[in-house]
């Protein structure tokens, strides 16, 4: 069975689509990850499945996604495929443009697109993109998520079931690290709602601490302001992009991570970064929001501090009383051992291979 599968980053960062992939490649099937070529796209590292990207004359907006959708339809049309799997609604119009009779379509949504803060507070945008949704997802032949909450709202708007298939890394057999310092680790997109401002704020009531920032994305310029205005720029370090083999380095020299999200966002409600889980199988105690995937993974396994509001005085009182208290650091570190033993790719791929079985024709 020949897959494509079609996301619209530029392949060098996905860790999601690299162990889907794999993962797929390894069990027999073709699989060809397809995403588009930026001026800065780093050259692509070799990896057990194919991967090709489609340049574009426009980058972000209206016109982006319709250049995008539109080169995909066009270069692909002349391809060999038996499934086609749109990662979020962005590239979901273009999987339904080149169904043929024999062809299934796979919906893998990282997220609740029409929710995310970049979409749901611009009306008009909002409707057009729920309306896309709510036309072509009910005619998909199977769908997953990243959590079992984010599966019960995206069936509940689109009148059909989606399974789980959680962001889970691969198990870590890297030694952990004894780092007592103050190192506050975020990895992953500068986007809005990310809580950056919230973190370097709480830095700047934090004098023991420094905030190392892994990323990239729209909102860097800003928080770097922020930090200067906060004479904090000597704390908070901006690390930029790093290939995912890197950024386990980064990991193991923090003493804790975080992941900050906006709670009027549904997407980021009920949503289950890959970030959290990163930090798990690291071994490094986290503060997440008291979401309801996250609050469920502590209420089984006791991994994270959960923060209930998105401001820097709750930031900061969380981080002081764990400086101040060694003995809890080291019963979250232990429970971050236990629960990436449970909470790793291992256990989450026959997950995925059973979806995609499920779609063989008979020979």
């Amino acid at each position: 069975m020949t897959i494509l599968c079609l996301v619209t980053n530029d392949l060098s960062h996905d860790q999601r689509m690299i162990r889907i992939c794999g993962t797929l490649a390894e069990a027999g099937y073709h699989v060809t990850l397809i995403g588009r070529e930026l001026p800065d796209s780093p050259e692509m590292v070799e990896r057990p499945f194919r991967q090709h990207r489609i340049r574009c004359r426009h980058h972000t907006g209206k016109l982006f996604y319709a250049e995008y959708n539109y080169r995909l339809w066009r270069e692909l049309r002349d391809w060999t495929y038996d499934v086609i799997c749109a990662v979020d609604l962005d590239t979901l119009l273009a999987a339904t443009l080149l169904r043929r009779s024999d062809t299934r379509i796979v919906y893998d949504a990282h997220e609740w697109f029409s929710e995310t803060p970049e979409v749901a507070q611009r009306p008009l945008i909002r409707g057009a993109w729920r309306g896309l949704g709510r036309a072509l997802v009910p005619r998909t032949d199977a769908r997953y998520t990243v959590g079992p909450a984010l599966a019960a709202r995206l069936a509940a708007d689109y009148g059909v079931p989606f399974e789980t298939v959680r962001n889970v890394p691969r198990r870590s057999d890297q030694p952990l690290s004894e780092n007592s310092g103050g190192v506050i680790l975020y990895q992953g997109m500068l986007n809005p709602g990310r809580g950056l401002d919230v973190a370097i704020r709480a830095v700047a009531s934090l004098s023991d601490c420094e905030l190392w920032i892994v990323g990239d994305g729209p909102e860097r310029p800003a928080l770097e302001s922020l930090s200067q205005d906060l004479q904090v720029q000597d704390r908070v370090h901006f690390k930029g992009f790093h290939p995912p083999s890197e950024l386990a380095s980064f990991t193991r020299r923090a003493w804790l991570g975080i992941n900050l999200l906006a709670g009027d966002s549904q997407s980021y409600y009920y949503s289950l970064a890959n970030k959290s889980l990163d930090y798990i199988q690291a071994g490094l105690p986290s503060v997440q929001m008291d979401f309801p995937e996250y609050r469920a993974i502590n209420a089984k396994y006791q991994t994270f501090l959960l923060l209930p509001e998105c401001t820097a005085p709750a930031l900061v009182a969380k981080i002081r009383a764990l400086r101040h208290d060694p003995a809890r650091y080291a019963l979250l570190r232990q429970s971050c051992v236990r629960a990436a033993a449970d909470l790793c790719w291992e256990s989450e791929a026959p997950g995925l291979l059973a979806i995609y079985r499920s779609l063989e024709r008979p020979a």
